[in-house]
């Protein structure tokens, strides 16, 4: 096979494929497994079984080079920190610092705090006709989360989300412009972190102030100032943005699928695999890319060392090779492993944290508003290439 001859069309950018890129998925599987996009010169792999090769075989594919495509193609040199764009032993050291603190245990115990988020959020709403999923609680309750994980003052939490919102923006159609960003040089967490250096409190910026650790090195030490600015700076992107998309497919999921919708409100003990499923049908993150170190044969092909994979996370949770009828929404399905969080030593730090706010949000939502209608014609959809969701999701509560 050769993937340059596919008459498939699959761009990242394309605003069209984006607002429903399953049918495309679809080709990509039966058609083009292995695909090559010549306008902006990266490979691609869509199938359930290449795309978990691809995310947990790091020799062959590495995360030194970040994540994005953008990043990969203009070859940026990252600063220490940033753990998703890293491989080991540097990757290890760092990831093993952040783990101690994002375990199931601590992320449970978060949840008295995460409900009473999403009730500051939603019960100012309670009989007003209706709300928008992320203006109102998608953009505020993990907000609240990350911004009282990190120990940042309430006054301030909105303008970190909206800088980290910033910093992923694109224009419509086009790639992020990574030439005029300053990976790692951004200050804004300054001030908090001379305070708390000051002050420590009990707060992940404390944690990664004082806690020592042995790095790639073998040394024994602490993070350096500069370190945990930039750990900060990601942790605070990463806790925004992603759970706000979920939140955002959760209201429009479960509109679309009324009779679900009601079975969760009379059964609230499906609430968690309910989540699962919607991480499995409509993920926040539809792809990540590797950098390709060696040459490898694919499909019949050789992708290059030196090339650009996008691995469709989003087209392998829909693989019918993998689950059965994959474009059906269940929250009965027993899903086992989908990929939206990763696979290996990448698996998303997280995980524990957005399971826990969506499972709360769910069910914080349903409490108070069994029955909603999506107001299609004033939804918006968020322009960026490397998250996928919307920006506004109206919706109408009969009264």
């Amino acid at each position: 096979m050769n993937p340059t001859t596919s008459a498939i069309v699959y761009d990242p950018y394309d605003r069209g494929i984006d607002a429903d890129p399953y049918p495309t998925y679809r080709r990509l599987r039966d058609e083009a497994p292995l695909f090559y996009n010549e306008e902006h010169d990266f490979f691609a792999v869509s199938r359930f079984d290449d795309v978990q090769r691809g995310l947990v075989d790091r020799e062959t594919y590495s995360s030194a080079r970040g994540a994005v495509l953008e990043f990969i193609k203009a070859d940026i040199e990252f600063p220490p920190g940033i753990v998703i764009f890293e491989d080991p032993p540097q990757h290890t050291a760092h990831r093993g610092l952040l783990s101690r603190v994002f375990t199931p245990k601590k992320m449970e115990a978060l949840e008295p705090k995460v409900r009473e988020f999403c009730a500051r959020a939603l019960d100012p709403l309670v009989g007003a006709g209706g709300f928008d999923f992320v203006a109102d609680l998608g953009a505020q309750m993990p907000m609240r989360t990350i911004g009282m994980l990190l120990g940042v003052p309430e006054a301030d939490q909105e303008a970190a989300r909206d800088r980290a919102d910033a910093s992923l923006r694109t224009e419509a159609g086009q790639p992020m412009d990574v030439e005029h960003m300053e990976i790692g040089q951004d200050d804004f967490f300054a001030d908090y972190l001379d305070w708390r250096m000051a002050n420590p409190s009990d707060d992940l910026m404390s944690e990664l102030l004082f806690k020592e650790f042995e790095d790639e090195t073998g040394t024994t030490r602490r993070l350096t100032r500069d370190e945990v600015l930039i750990y900060v700076a990601v942790l605070s992107g990463a806790g925004n943005e992603t759970t706000n998309r979920l939140i955002g497919w959760m209201g429009k999921v479960l509109a679309e699928h009324p009779d679900q919708r009601r079975e969760l409100v009379e059964d609230p003990s499906s609430i968690p695999n309910a989540v699962e499923e919607l991480l499995r049908y409509e993920p926040p993150t539809p792809h990540v890319a590797r950098y390709v170190t060696r040459d490898v044969e694919l499909h019949g092909a050789t992708v290059p060392a030196g090339s650009a994979m996008l691995c469709l996370s989003g087209s392998a949770n829909r693989d019918e090779r993998h689950y059965p009828d994959p474009d059906r929404f269940d929250i009965h399905r027993d899903i086992g492993q989908h990929l939206t969080f990763g696979y290996g030593i990448h698996y998303c730090l997280g995980a524990n944290l957005a399971r826990l706010e969506g499972r709360i949000a769910m069910d914080e939502v349903l409490k108070r508003f069994p029955e909603w209608e999506v107001d299609e014609e004033h939804a918006v959809r968020a322009p960026t290439s490397t998250v996928r969701g919307w920006d506004s999701l109206p919706v109408t509560i009969a009264s």
